[in-house]
């Protein structure tokens, strides 16, 4: 077992990748603190996982509620056992015209996917940089490669978690804090059903079964990634050749494919 699986914390553990990091790190951890709005799913993980030695603590955060990010951040650092692992998992999509957004959902997507991470990021280090070997995973995407259309806010923000995770890589060589960015593509969890508006009527862009990824895999290439200390992961050979290909691609190309894109 690492040392980073010693204490673990995953926010958005009650579904998707993050039920899965649970699950895969749940035979080696002895600390499991898993985060979500979902209380009642929580628990339902916690009696799925609990095996003896291994303690898990169920706690119901909005993320997109600053005063709860603040509580979580306040109970971590009471805690017994410093955290060594922290995965920030939680996030939040928005699929249509960036116009016709309804700023309430913006400002949640905003403070999920940027604030709440850079603030839960801030506040653990100090346990952290205790620790023999820690690590730091965040849970980015390929949206965060391009600048997509009917996604721009999300795609936005996860450009900005691939960046913070490469920046404070280069900043914490030497300490024992080890971070890697997972990228995933499309993976079959409830997220995209969830980001979809339900009153529009817009058209979904479905990807073939090929072009999606497992939680599984996704899982368990970037619990590898940070075994391995790589800086970023992108699971699934064919979405890694993919970005490979359109990282070729002139970029008045690459507008004018995404301008296409848009007007469908």
């Amino acid at each position: 077992m690492h040392s980073t699986e010693n204490c673990c914390l995953i926010t958005g553990a009650s579904s998707g990748l993050g039920m899965e990091f649970a699950r895969q790190l749940a035979p080696s951890a002895s600390v499991l603190i898993l985060v979500a709005r979902r209380l009642e799913r929580l628990e339902a993980l916690r009696c799925e996982l609990l095996r003896p030695g291994l303690t898990i603590h169920c706690r119901q955060v909005d993320l997109a509620n600053p005063g709860d990010l603040d509580r979580l951040i306040a109970w971590l650092s009471a805690m017994d056992t410093p955290l060594s692992f922290l995965i920030n998992n939680a996030g939040l999509g928005d699929d249509g015209e960036f116009a016709r957004s309804e700023w309430e959902r913006v400002d949640q997507m905003l403070e999920v996917n940027i604030r709440a991470l850079t603030k839960l990021t801030l506040a653990a280090l100090p346990a952290l940089r205790k620790q023999p070997s820690a690590a730091i995973l965040n849970v980015s995407s390929i949206a965060g490669f391009l600048p997509v259309p009917k996604t721009a806010v999300y795609a936005a923000s996860k450009a900005y978690v691939t960046s913070l995770s490469e920046a404070l890589r280069c900043e914490l060589r030497g300490t024992g804090i080890r971070v890697t960015a997972v990228c995933p593509g499309p993976v079959p969890t409830e997220f995209k059903e969830v980001a979809s508006r339900r009153h529009e009527k817009t058209k979904s862009l479905n990807p073939p079964p090929f072009f999606k990824t497992p939680a599984q895999k996704v899982v368990r290439d970037a619990l590898a990634a940070v075994a391995g200390d790589r800086a970023r992961v992108v699971p699934g050979w064919y979405i890694s050749a993919v970005l490979s290909l359109a990282a070729t691609m002139p970029m008045p190309f690459v507008r004018w494919a995404l301008t296409r894109r848009a007007k469908e």
